[in-house]
Order: structure tokens, then C-alpha cells, then sequence
């Protein structure tokens, strides 16, 4: 596909009108693009020049046939696309300059665009992150002891502890490193809602997190539930709180990441209604 059907632009406000019905069309799908857009989007109104970035689509047929958006930290996005509309798109960002650290995508897509990448662009390719997508076919929760209840002010502390604990376990140094620093509202838990699973003596026993509805999908992430308090419910009915309460919010689709290398994750969220849609990739770039 010629590149010169993609069209790119900083403009975030054009490109969601433009693109904007196309990243709804298949919410679960394009959950990361969704939420990554919006952030982008509400930093960029309230002021904040991080918010900058830039957008693609390319045209198919008179209408949108494919997204991708750059992050000023240097994150690639793409919605899926075939090898040869991956190979125009990294030849025409390299041909403008652009530099991505890193692309995440669906598997077949994230693979494809590395290796076009590696090509055009004379670089090094890493796989670092793989995933399960999925998707909440309907609910059957779990009932520990204990009830749900959302988490608010004075919760602060708990929460950011725990989110820490979680990136720790999980090597997101990213986060550590923003959490560290005093930047909790830059990191990518900032901007959650977060529920708690309480015991029946009232102390918070798991965590987990959701995004704001966007394109009416939500994503719950992350689900943490320290060490002493694993293997008794927690972690599913807490997920099973927030679904409920992403449900209630107006989402019409909930999902959720989960390590292709963990079967206890992976059957939990079976277990509670979910079902595996897809698998995601992530891609680093380095020198050649």
C-alpha cells in the first residue's frame, strides 16, 4: 500500500474526528489506543505540553482502515494492520524522522512492524512484553468473606503503595521511577479508579484499578493482592467489584492484560467471565 495513504498530524482533536468512529468500532480491540489517545488528548486541553504527539490513519475505501499514534515517550500504537501496510508505515516514519523506543500492538502486528522497522529503519528489534487479551463475557463472581468498596482521599497512601509493590513484582521500572519521584499523577495509574476487596474486619486485602470509560470500553489494570493474602478469592472478586462497577458506569466492554506465563491469572479471570480474545506484543528499538 502506497505510503502516501497514511496521513499523520499533531492535531489530536482533527484526528478524533476523523478517526474517532473507526477506534469505537471495535473497543476491545483498540483498548490501548483508545486509552493512550484520551490521555493524550485531556493533557493536551489542560495545558500540558507532554500532551503533544502524533496521530495516523490510514484511508481505505473512502473511510479509516487503520490508527497509529506516537507518544512523546517514544511508545508506538498501532491497530492491526497487514505486513505490507507495516512495512509503508515504518518506511514513512522513518522517512520523516521519526524515532519510536518501543511499539505495542497484537501479536501478528507488533511482530510485523519490528521486522519492517529493523529493516528501514537499520535497528536492533527486542521482544520485552507479551500478553493474553481479554474480555468479560459475563459475570460470575466470586464471594470471599468480605465486601468491595471503592477507594477514595484518604486511601491515597494505600494505593500508592500497593501500585508500587505491583510494578516491583512485575519490573515496571517506569512506574517505579515515577512513583519515586513524587509523579504519581504522570504515572500510568494517575488517572484510575481504584476498588479495594475488604475484609470483614474492614483492612483493604486486594486492589485493583480501572480506566475511565472510553468508546465504551473499560480496562481494569492492574489486579494486586499482596503475598499473605493470595489463594483465598480476593483477587477475582475484587476484579469481579470493578467490572461491576465499569458496567454500572456505562462500559459496554471490559477488559483486561494478563501474562501468558501465569495459568492462576489466567484461569481466575476465566473462572469469573472472562474469555481470551487476542494476544499482544511488545517490540524494543534500539541502535543497529
Amino acid at each position: 500500500m502506497p505510503t502516501e495513504d497514511w496521513h499523520l498530524t499533531h492535531d489530536v482533536d482533527a484526528f478524533l474526528a476523523r478517526a474517532g468512529g473507526f477506534l469505537g468500532s471495535r473497543p476491545a480491540l483498540h483498548n490501548t489506543a483508545l486509552t493512550d489517545i484520551e490521555r493524550l488528548r485531556t493533557s493536551r486541553a489542560s495545558g500540558n505540553g507532554a500532551g503533544a504527539g502524533v496521530f495516523g490513519l490510514l484511508e481505505s475505501a473512502g473511510g479509516v482502515g487503520a490508527v497509529c499514534y506516537l507518544t512523546p515517550a517514544g511508545r508506538l500504537g498501532l491497530t492491526p494492520l497487514s505486513a505490507a501496510q507495516s512495512d509503508s508505515l515504518a518506511s514513512h516514519l522513518s522517512g520523516l524522522g521519526h524515532r519510536p523506543l518501543h511499539v505495542i500492538a497484537d501479536h501478528d502486528t507488533a511482530s510485523a512492524f519490528a521486522e519492517a522497522w529493523r529493516r528501514h529503519a537499520d535497528t536492533r528489534t527486542e521482544p520485552f512484553w507479551r500478553a493474553h487479551l481479554y474480555r468479560l463475557e459475563g459475570l460470575a463472581p466470586p464471594r470471599p468473606p468480605g465486601r468491595g468498596r471503592t477507594a477514595g482521599g484518604r486511601d491515597r497512601e494505600q494505593v500508592v503503595r500497593w501500585c508500587r509493590e505491583f510494578c516491583v513484582e512485575v519490573g515496571e521500572k517506569s512506574s517505579i521511577d515515577l512513583i519515586d519521584a513524587g509523579a504519581w499523577d504522570d504515572s500510568r495509574f494517575g488517572d484510575r479508579r481504584f476498588t479495594f476487596w475488604q475484609a470483614p474486619d474492614g483492612a483493604p486485602v486486594s486492589m485493583a484499578a480501572a480506566t475511565a470509560v472510553v468508546g465504551g470500553m473499560v480496562r481494569v489494570d492492574p489486579v494486586y493482592t499482596p503475598a499473605r493474602f493470595r489463594g483465598r478469592g480476593y483477587a477475582g472478586a475484587v476484579t469481579a467489584e470493578a467490572s461491576r462497577a465499569a458496567l454500572a458506569a456505562g462500559a459496554g466492554e471490559v477488559v483486561l492484560f494478563t501474562d501468558p506465563a501465569n495459568p492462576t491469572s489466567n484461569a481466575l479471570y476465566r473462572r469469573i467471565g472472562f474469555a481470551r480474545i487476542a494476544d499482544f506484543a511488545g517490540y524494543r528499538f534500539g541502535a543497529g
